[in-house]
């Protein structure tokens, strides 16, 4: 049986007809060819499997009701390593040698900052559903959109329910990459709002030789709430080396890290008690059109149960072909200026973006690691579970 996505929905809500239902007229020959790059090896390679598999999942869906405006989608993926030099080849010879008609978003803020700068130059669209570091649209870019809640909001649940139990201090430890410094800055402006008070705000570039002093320094101070921006392989090593040093913050939080499906399953049971920022749950409670399909088919086609980056990956695309069915075009100029002005529901939340492209629609959510599952903490409307400290 065929899975019948809704095309999205418009707020106010106006269901749209299915792509099926849809009038195409003639049929173009040839098909919509869309490219990308992501990650099979390196330090973004367990997010970027979300990615992949998202694009993939979504042209198999399209492909099921007929393509879009009469051709099949057919996806080209590169792997980028993990590195920005590869990403800038890759997203250059995806337009300038195979002549794709559309771009997809790699992981991630650093390898979505070289990419888009290939696309702006040549005018293409992108919709980055896996990254949302401040920096991306601070350049006066005419082409990119974000999907989700940028990294500067990422802990305002987090912080929120700190001061709410009457915590008092903070600890801020960040990888120095572009996200994460913005997701620290973001963490530290916001815990002078809630009257919690940074008592160490500490980047490194270093890991193996940086981490085991900054836990020292964590120590000495013993902040009530401890923050760690980071990707997951240094968030996974930080929590080893807190293990190790029988540290236990009262509330830890890492970004990205706690996210993800595999994290119980990578750290065991240094997991229980970790606070993470989400931007979507694979939960069939949320009131997104799709989303319970989305889960399902994502499970059977991946043999994963999705993180917030599939979600957001997929409603990228969403966006995207949202928008060529408005404006019955492949024109990039014509596309843009649809999705810049869209203000719809898809698969993870509400897309609507301010006139650079960041996204003003989307909240972030709080998860915390409880018993070895995932539970929705924050905010309250959506919560599965009360937060626990320890």
């Amino acid at each position: 049986m065929k899975k019948r996505y809704p095309l999205l929905i418009t707020v106010p809500a106006i269901l749209f007809g299915l792509l099926g239902n849809i009038c195409l007229g003639d049929a173009v020959a040839g098909p919509l060819t869309l490219g990308a790059s992501v990650s099979l090896e390196g330090k973004y390679a367990e997010t970027s499997f979300m990615v992949e598999n998202a694009y993939k999942l979504w042209v198999e869906n399209v492909n099921q009701r007929g393509g879009i405006l009469g051709r099949s989608v057919k996806l080209i993926l590169y792997d980028d390593q993990s590195r920005e030099e590869k990403v800038r080849f890759i997203y250059e010879k995806l337009i300038t040698e195979d002549h794709v008609d559309f771009v997809l978003a790699p992981y991630g803020t650093p390898l979505t900052l070289v990419a888009s700068e290939v696309t702006e130059r040549h005018g293409y669209v992108m919709v980055a559903g896996a990254a949302a570091g401040e920096e991306i649209w601070e350049r006066g870019f005419k082409n990119i959109f974000g999907i989700h809640a940028l990294s500067q909001r990422y802990f305002i649940g987090f912080l929120d329910l700190l001061a709410r139990y009457r915590f008092k201090s903070l600890g801020i430890v960040f990888e120095k990459t572009s996200f994460n410094q913005s997701a620290a800055e973001g963490a530290r402006d916001w815990a002078f709002r809630f009257g919690l008070i940074p008592q160490l705000n500490a980047g490194f570039d270093e890991p193996q030789s940086e981490l085991p002093e900054l836990i020292k320094e964590l120590q000495a101070v013993n902040p009530d709430g401890v923050i760690v921006c980071s990707y997951p392989p240094d968030s996974y090593e930080f929590i080893r080396l807190i293990t190790k040093a029988a540290y236990t913050p009262r509330a830890l939080a890492c970004a990205i890290a706690p996210a993800l499906p595999d994290f119980f399953h990578k750290i065991g049971k240094s997991a229980e008690g970790v606070f993470g920022p989400s931007l979507w749950e694979a939960d069939k409670r949320l009131p997104y059109p799709g989303t319970a399909d989305f889960i399902d088919d994502f499970i059977k086609s991946s043999g994963k149960v999705p993180s917030y980056h599939a979600g957001g990956s997929f409603g990228a695309c969403q966006i995207l072909h949202k928008a060529i069915i408005q404006t019955q075009s492949f024109n990039h100029a014509q596309i843009r200026d649809a999705i810049a002005s869209l203000d719809t529901i898809t698969v993870t939340g509400r897309f609507k973006v301010d006139d650079q492209g960041r996204q003003i629609g989307h909240n972030p959510l709080l998860i915390q690691w409880q018993k070895g599952k995932k539970e929705i903490v924050y905010p309250r409307k959506m919560r599965t579970a009360l937060p626990v400290f320890k």
